[in-house]
């Protein structure tokens, strides 16, 4: 069998409701990015099945997360529904900040995954951990409006290709592929936002 049947046929094998999550995702980033409110619908309901499909691949952290996403997916409506309409979409923070941030949340996240590694026997614990970490600051700098959480989103959508191909959840994985490529069109995007104020 050649590589292009071989991947043929692991993708057939995904499920239907993970491919109906996967365009849901797709289309709460690129209307993110956009700045379009109807982004956090298509977020609560993806981030609804993949708290599902996560619970049954055996990643608690990918799962948990995603129940954060379904209430961040009400809060980052309010927020973004409540800005006053003579205000800058787009806030900025500075680069110190950032870098105490980072470093505060590299501590937990390896701190989330030290805790966890005994009652999870799963190989990718600490990955699990550092990106459910991340993920969670970057989804709150989203409903902010802040322009640096789509470098964020780089880095740990990057991270969450390898993780998701490592334990079979190829859509997944490839969702995240696209979501790389948003990350850099969300910053090109809201960063003329920042220009034009």
């Amino acid at each position: 069998m050649n590589l292009f049947e071989q991947i043929w046929q692991q993708f057939a094998g995904q499920s239907l409701l993970e491919l109906m999550a996967v365009i849901l995702a797709l289309m709460y980033v690129w209307l993110a990015a956009r700045k379009n409110m109807l982004c956090w619908l298509c977020a609560f309901v993806s981030s609804t099945i993949f708290a599902m499909l996560f619970w049954q691949y055996g990643l608690p952290f990918q799962s948990a997360l995603n129940v954060y996403y379904v209430v961040m997916a009400v809060y980052g409506f309010w927020q973004w529904q409540r800005r006053n309409s003579e205000e800058t979409f787009t806030r900025r923070l500075s680069w110190r900040l950032h870098g105490l941030v980072i470093i505060v949340l590299a501590c937990a996240a390896w701190l989330v995954g030290t805790l966890a590694a005994p009652f999870f026997t799963e190989q990718w614990i600490m990955l699990d951990a550092a990106i459910t970490v991340f993920s969670v600051f970057t989804t709150v700098l989203v409903a902010h409006r802040v322009w640096e959480n789509w470098l964020y989103w780089l880095v740990i959508n990057s991270a969450a290709v390898w993780l998701y191909a490592q334990t079979g959840l190829y859509l997944t994985a490839m969702l995240f592929v696209c979501y790389i490529g948003f990350s850099v069109y969300g910053l090109i995007h809201w960063r003329q936002d920042i220009r034009e104020s």
